[in-house]
């Protein structure tokens, strides 16, 4: 896949209480630690979880795949860790499948943190990078229509829903049969949205700040 148009995304993010932030193949520990428990959880919703769990070989190696596409420019999925990064939270990302001038942001949250808001808080801060550093116009979040608790963080972040896609979202076998309910947002629509006023500090590779 040929790197993205558009300029790469931090590879860490602080937010109020999140560090979110490029995988590493050091992660690998704490990532298996938050899927293992959060397995019931994530299965309705999550295609991947299926094949879990998996051995800490296979995470790793999984990272560094993640790590190699970030470098690269081709995708970027992130960790969302607490500020001491000391435990995985869930995950998130800034994907390029939907087309050009465009990412669409997917999330999940371990099972003992669901509730605290801490999705919402990861994707207002990848919203406000992907428009204010990525310079992209179109942000998306597609959701499951039965995941009830997923659909409110669009909403709340002030995305507007657009349409209701049949057999978009893949199950288990990676077929598209699941519905998805799409939520966009604009580049004019920030200043008015509440990911604009997300409070952030964002780095690059090097630790240098990046101006948002």
């Amino acid at each position: 896949m040929s790197p993205v148009e558009h300029p790469p995304p931090p590879y860490l993010i602080r937010t109020e209480r999140l560090v979110v932030r490029c995988w590493e193949p050091r992660d690998a520990p704490l990532l298996k630690n938050a899927l293992d428990e959060s397995l019931d959880h994530l299965r309705p919703w999550m295609p991947w979880a299926a094949d879990e769990p998996k051995p800490l070989e296979d995470k790793a190696e999984l990272l560094r795949q993640f790590r190699g596409r970030f470098d690269l420019g081709e995708d970027f999925v992130f960790g969302i860790l607490d500020r001491g990064e000391s435990e995985v939270i869930g995950g998130t990302g800034l994907h390029t499948r939907v087309g050009p001038g465009a990412v669409e942001i997917g999330y999940w949250i371990r099972a003992s943190r669901v509730g605290q808001g801490y999705a919402r808080e990861a994707t207002a801060a990848l919203t406000r990078v992907a428009f204010r550093v990525c310079g992209v116009d179109r942000v998306e979040i597609r959701i499951d229509p039965a995941n009830a608790a997923s659909l409110r963080i669009p909403r709340r972040l002030g995305f507007r829903e657009e349409a209701t896609l049949r057999r978009r979202l893949p199950d288990a076998t990676g077929a598209p049969s699941r519905d998805a309910v799409v939520f966009t947002l604009f580049a004019d629509e920030l200043g008015s949205s509440p990911a604009g006023g997300v409070e952030l500090e964002a780095f690059d590779v090097l630790g240098r700040v990046v101006a948002i």
